[in-house]
């Protein structure tokens, strides 16, 4: 584990040792990996951390690595920033194909609302604790989840329209 210089992520390390997994800072871009059992845990302590103090969700997106081969498949990635250092730090944490979950944070900050449910809809990752996880882009009977890598382009989707349970 590296954490070349950066004090949010030596601080995280102090703290956080068990949960961390991996960390770099190359060309401005501070990223920890964090185990997905921890991430509600180390997200919470990175907001109310004096030292850390990162109020601000700024994003939250998450990727499929089905075709690198890697485990687990996702990973979901939270991009954090301190509005009072300006800092910016990146979380990610791997999430199974078998037991695609994670705690959700809008506790922490009410902007992972939206963002959680987007992540829903397009990947599949169900968020724990979320007080209204539905489809947010696509309407509710469409099938599967359009951004996994393995989710087929000619997928014939219902029709909904005036009339039907969707429309």
């Amino acid at each position: 584990m590296e954490d070349h210089g950066s004090p949010v992520l030596r601080r995280l390390i102090d703290v956080h040792a068990a949960a961390v997994e991996a960390t770099h800072a190359r060309f401005g871009d501070v990223t920890a990996c964090v185990q997905r059992a921890h991430l509600a845990r180390v997200l919470c302590f990175l907001r109310d951390d004096p030292e850390c103090g990162f109020e601000m969700l700024v994003d939250l997106c998450a990727v499929d690595y089905l075709e690198q081969g890697r485990t687990p498949r996702f990973e979901v990635v939270y991009h954090l920033l301190s509005l009072a250092s300006g800092r910016r730090l990146r979380i990610r944490a791997g999430v199974p194909e078998d037991d695609c979950t994670v705690d959700s944070v809008v506790e922490l900050w009410p902007a992972a609302d939206w963002m959680e449910r987007e992540v829903w809809d397009l990947y599949g990752i169900r968020f724990d604790g979320h007080p209204d996880l539905r489809r947010l882009l696509l309407y509710e009977e469409f099938e599967g989840h359009p951004l996994r890598k393995d989710y087929p382009k000619e997928r014939r989707q219902p029709i909904v329209g005036p009339g039907s349970a969707g429309g």
